[in-house]
């Protein structure tokens, strides 16, 4: 074991690496061959960068910015905090990878809220009155730092890594509707034959638990939370937890509104990694179809499905 973990430790120095020389793929443009609504007449969708995000519109998430955009939504990068006015300028809120301002810098425990008390009475109000949010928090610690909006719809983050328990595989997750990873949703089947999801993938991030929510991917048998005090610092004595059956994507009605919630932001992303640019989300060869689930997690939000 000792073997195992010294190696998932030099694979994660390597992935963490990886991660701080990404950028976006500017080139990456999947065919929407029935985009939901004429350029720019759709929604609004706020996605924040108020909360010391580490995916936001003009960075990490600049191909999701495209995309929604390339579908008819509007974009609306939105710098402000949460509040009942603030909220009132789009019907879609997307928070990706909230950090609190101690841990911008120093990814260790404690986590503390990205956001006040005030921000998420001001969310969950927002979303019972008819809002959607669309909630993503990566492995720790950005779990922690988002327990408690996600606490506030019912989610209960996990703030660790998930992984594989004998950590043999340093690649992707994939969740199949054939092996019931994946389940099958109105946002899964799509608007038709063309937008079926059968199989995505997803690199890291964490697992959470939910009652009464729909389940999208679920963790098989084998999987584990590694809980580290540091952030990719892993060791024999490293504390786990067994996630089997949890959760890493989740949708539920909340009052008159909707919410979704994953527990990986890569999968929605489209980066170039490291010196040599390897392809990593969804223009990663081996995640095909990332970016409609993508869409389809939009179009359930915004009540087109």
């Amino acid at each position: 074991m000792r073997v195992l973990i010294r190696i998932f430790t030099i694979l994660a120095v390597l992935s963490a690496c990886g991660w701080a020389q990404q950028v976006p793929d500017s080139s990456f443009n999947p065919p929407i061959s029935n985009p939901a609504y004429p350029e720019g007449t759709g929604p609004v969708v706020m996605i924040d960068k108020a909360h010391n995000n580490f995916h936001t519109a003009e960075g990490r998430y600049y191909t999701f910015a495209r995309l929604l955009s390339r579908d008819g939504y509007r974009i609306l990068s939105s710098g402000c905090p949460f509040s009942p006015d603030s909220l009132k300028r789009g019907s879609i809120l997307v928070i990706s990878n909230a950090l609190h301002e101690s841990k911008v810098e120093e990814w260790s425990l404690p986590t503390p809220s990205a956001f006040s008390d005030d921000e998420v009475v001001a969310v969950r109000d927002w979303v019972a009155e008819g809002g959607a949010l669309y909630l993503i928090a990566d492995h720790m610690p950005f779990p922690g730092c988002a327990e408690k909006l996600a606490a506030a719809f019912g989610f209960i983050f996990n703030n660790g890594f998930a992984r594989k328990s004998d950590l043999s595989s340093g690649g992707p997750d994939f969740f199949r509707r054939s092996d019931s990873t994946l389940a099958d949703h109105a946002i899964t089947r799509g608007r038709g034959e063309a937008e079926r999801i059968d199989s995505v993938a997803s690199f890291t991030g964490q697992a959470f638990t939910a009652d009464g929510v729909d389940a999208l991917m679920i963790f098989d048998t084998g999987m584990s939370s590694f809980m580290p005090q540091v952030a990719w610092e892993f060791n024999d004595s490293t504390p786990r937890v067994d996630i089997t059956g949890h959760l890493q994507g989740a949708a539920r009605e909340f009052g008159k509104g909707r919410v979704v919630v994953f527990g990986e932001a890569a999968m929605f992303s489209a980066q170039l990694a490291g010196p040599e640019r390897r392809p990593a989300g969804m223009n990663d060869p081996r995640a095909p179809q990332n970016p409609q689930f993508l869409l389809n997690i939009m179009h359930w939000l915004s009540r087109l499905i």
